[in-house]
């Protein structure tokens, strides 16, 4: 066991298994004491490697995160503190692997119920090795004005009131985190406060004792008395009693163990700790007090008196000239977080995202407003998600049997077309299913299946403006446009494409109007005339088909069925349901297991 001061203004450490906030409150009190080196110099995350982004005062850096303790202790050989926030499944391992390098002194253990025999090894090889296990079960510790464990200690209002951002000259130690916050506000109150405190944990075999700090406490210079927090059960505080008696203390000491009730139960009670439980009459809170009083320390009648005994003792190092009381400084103001202000209603803050057709706060997302909940109780489909997500509105049952049909009907056209061809060969490439989609996707433009949108401007363009099919089409040819909608490499007029007669049955039966469609017939009868495949396709047919969808179900305004064309809607069916048909591809080509594709040369004309 160190003999003396094991923390320090400069003193690092290294952060097992990523917590923001404790590390974030490590940071603050860092600013706060005017450190010049933030406290946490790399953070352990088995499995993860990178940086996370913190606050130190106003700048954000970036702390390193490594994947094993070996690496962040070569990385980081300053580094001598060890901050364990594993599970109790782990503590125990991660805790001596940390004690078995060389450059760690200080091994603290936060996790409660760590196997007992875990902890008796932790405990023999840190003493064998002259190292400091604190916990487990613990808060961890603090040294005033320069080093913080995690949470010790609680928030930072907590810190400035208890006057922790300056040291003081009282040692501390407790068993218990939780009272640590409380006797640390006290001894503020009375004294000049504390020099360092630890909280050793509150299990049966902690890894570092009541009287191993208090030695130490008596070794520092700054320290001139030491406060002690026992309670029942355990035999710990009886070594602090020998160290009394064999006159190894030579400073003041105010203690008390709590636990004094326990005598009003009839049975034997178990406190909040493992090791709060009497085991008998030498291990009450009664007898250890007297035991303590007897060796010489200075114990209170009750713990409603700790606190004036506490300042009797400090007045009267004053008095002595052993202690001249810290002056005070103002700390500087920790800047607060952004969220926190915001909750406060301190600031407001500009959003950097608008969303308005989903939502996932709240116990379940919604889409369009709807619960997911909703969706499936009414046995929406997906032509109804659709709907609610890209028309923010629950559209009639035909609309969305509609879009559904198109994506049926448009999910593939066999393995020849551009955008299958495309995703076969990446697939054949040995690409994964995301790239093999994409090099499909990227296909999609004027000349394959992106005609959706320009069909429907075109169509509904020449429609509002009364043209014949004669003054459209002529039109058209005079701008050198071809109209979007009309052609086919296979169809002919006498072959029509059955994917068409579909859509155009089922709007014949279920649309209240299908005026938009009924022009892009007589375009067709027109263009026919003058060649054979100048059929009206399935970009054409789905493109005029929704703005009869739009204008007839009354619930778009005309600007929104403009602007609903304009941004690519329609389009974003076609590129839906291919995405179904490229997918099958890739899923196709992997199970056959297909070689690299390599064009055959004879299929290639070369000149020069």
């Amino acid at each position: 066991m160190a003999t003396g001061q094991i923390f320090s203004c400069s003193t690092q450490a290294l952060f097992y298994n990523y917590k923001q906030l404790p590390i974030q409150r490590m940071l603050d009190f860092d600013f706060l004491c005017g450190r010049e080196t933030p406290s946490v110099a790399g953070i352990i995350n088995p499995g993860s490697e990178g940086f996370q982004k913190l606050f130190f005062g106003q700048e954000e850096i970036a702390i390193p995160v490594h994947s094993a303790i070996e690496a962040a202790c070569a990385a980081h050989p300053t580094a001598d503190v060890f901050i364990n926030f594993a599970s109790f499944r782990s503590a125990a391992a991660s805790s001596m692997a940390a004690l078995k390098q060389p450059t760690i002194r200080v091994v603290a253990i936060i996790a409660e119920g760590v196997p007992e025999a875990d902890t008796k090894q932790l405990i023999s090889y840190a003493r064998a090795n002259n190292k400091v296990v604190i916990g487990p079960a613990t808060v961890g510790g603090i040294q005033a004005g320069a080093f913080k464990i995690g949470d010790t200690a609680g928030t930072i209002d907590n810190i400035i009131q208890c006057k922790l951002y300056r040291p003081g000259s009282v040692g501390f130690v407790s068993k218990s985190g939780g009272m640590s916050n409380e006797m640390y506000n006290t001894i503020a109150r009375v004294t000049d406060g504390i020099y360092e405190g630890i909280a050793i944990g509150g299990d049966v075999f902690p890894g570092s004792t009541l009287s191993d700090h208090v030695l130490r406490f008596n070794n520092i210079p700054q320290v001139k008395m030491m406060v002690v927090l026992g309670e029942l059960g355990g035999r710990d505080e009886y070594s602090l009693v020998e160290a009394l008696k064999q006159g190894k203390v030579n400073k003041p000491v105010v203690a008390w163990v709590s636990g004094t009730c326990a005598r009003l139960f009839k049975s034997e009670v178990q406190f909040g700790h493992a090791g709060a439980k009497s085991g008998g009459e030498m291990e009450s809170a009664q007898a250890k007090n007297q035991a303590l009083k007897d060796a010489g320390a200075v114990v209170p009648t009750s713990y409603e008196a700790f606190e004036a005994s506490i300042k009797e003792t400090f007045d009267k190092l004053v008095e002595e000239g052993k202690i001249t009381p810290v002056k005070e400084v103002t700390p500087p103001q920790i800047p607060e977080d952004l969220n926190t202000a915001i909750k406060s209603g301190k600031v407001r803050a500009p959003t950097h995202i608008i969303s308005t057709i989903s939502d996932d706060r709240g116990e379940e997302p919604s889409y369009g407003g709807v619960p997911m909940s909703t969706i499936i109780e009414r046995g929406y489909g997906v032509g109804d998600v659709i709907s609610l997500l890209w028309f923010k509105r629950s559209l009639p049952r035909y609309c969305t049997q509609f879009i559904e049909m198109c994506i049926m009907l448009c999910a593939d056209h066999g393995p020849c077309v551009s955008g299958a061809h495309n995703t076969i060969v990446t697939a054949r490439a040995g690409k994964d299913l995301v790239s093999s989609l994409v090099s499909g996707l990227l296909t999609i433009g004027p000349r394959f299946g992106g005609a959706i949108d320009d069909a429907a401007r075109y169509f509904k363009d020449a429609y509002d403006r009364s043209l014949t099919p004669y003054e459209f089409v002529e039109g058209m040819k005079k701008k050198g446009i071809r109209v979007p909608g009309i052609g086919h490499r296979i169809k002919r007029g006498d072959n029509r494409d059955k994917r068409v007669e579909l859509l155009q049955k089922f709007a014949r039966t279920h649309f209240p109007s299908v005026k938009y469609m009924e022009y892009a017939v007589q375009v067709e009868t027109y263009t026919l005339s003058k060649a054979n495949n100048l059929v009206l396709n399935v970009d054409g047919a789905i493109g005029s088909l929704f703005l009869d969808l739009l204008a007839g179900s009354g619930m778009f305004t005309k600007q929104e069925i403009d602007e609903i064309v304009d941004i690519g809607y329609l389009n974003g069916l076609f590129v839906l349901a291919r995405s179904i048909g490229l997918i099958g591809h890739t899923f196709d080509q992997k199970r056959l297991k297909q070689p690299l594709y390599r064009h055959p040369w004879e299929d290639v004309l070369y000149t020069k």
